[in-house]
């Protein structure tokens, strides 16, 4: 015959088993695996390696009073640093010989002057950035606070600080992450002066960048 006190033991266990954790037991186990989640989010480190194919820089310059020229210039490379999400680092490379506009502000082609091909000669040129002596203009990240960014832009033969405004980074369904900024920086700074004073007074020292990058996780 079995004893009573083991056949209450038995069917105690069995009713435990049948039963499983508490409704609070089963919240308590979700809340926690989402805090773990979000940590780890938080710690993840990511690198993402910038694709040339698909990325550019806008750039604007005014001539007071008068007209805007705009365009855009290309990348050679570059990758993102990103930490939980956020932006901590990058650095980028810019082919200056990839200067082309877009606008429409231009005598038509075949002109003695005033064409597009002369805008970009006349750019191209010590004038303005020197591409031949200088082919490549680079930007470097040194620290990051909300959006953000301080780094060294080094340009025709010049590195000085400028900022990263306006940033939002974007993560896509295919993994990639887009991310786009703002810049603003004078071209005086860099030499990019025209040698005729009185024609150089009437550009805005002021170039207007638009960055805009995707970048392939690595």
């Amino acid at each position: 015959m079995k004893s009573p006190v083991l056949s209450v033991v038995a069917l105690s266990a069995l009713f435990l088993v049948a039963c499983g954790p508490s409704e609070a037991e089963i919240a308590a186990a979700k809340e926690k695996a989402a805090a773990d989640s979000i940590a780890a989010l938080a710690a993840m480190e990511m690198t993402y390696a910038v694709d040339i194919a698909t990325s550019k820089v806008n750039w604007t310059g005014t001539m007071l009073g008068v007209k805007s020229h705009n365009g855009t210039i290309n990348l050679t490379e570059g990758f993102i640093r990103t930490k939980g999400g956020n932006l901590t680092g990058g650095d980028f490379a810019i082919d200056m010989k990839s200067i082309a506009p877009l606008d429409t502000n231009y005598a038509p082609a075949g002109s003695k002057q005033g064409t597009k091909d002369d805008l970009v000669g006349h750019l191209s040129s010590a004038d303005f950035f020197a591409v031949d002596s200088f082919p490549v203009a680079k930007f470097s990240i040194s620290a990051v606070e909300g959006n953000t960014a301080t780094g060294s832009l080094s340009l025709r033969g010049r590195t000085n600080e400028e900022k990263l405004t306006d940033i939002v980074l974007t993560p896509n369904a295919d993994g990639t992450l887009t991310a786009t900024c703002k810049v603003s920086f004078d071209r005086q700074k860099y030499g990019a002066a025209w040698k005729a004073p009185m024609k150089d007074v009437v550009l805005n020292d002021a170039i207007e960048l638009t960055v805009e990058l995707t970048g392939k996780a690595q």
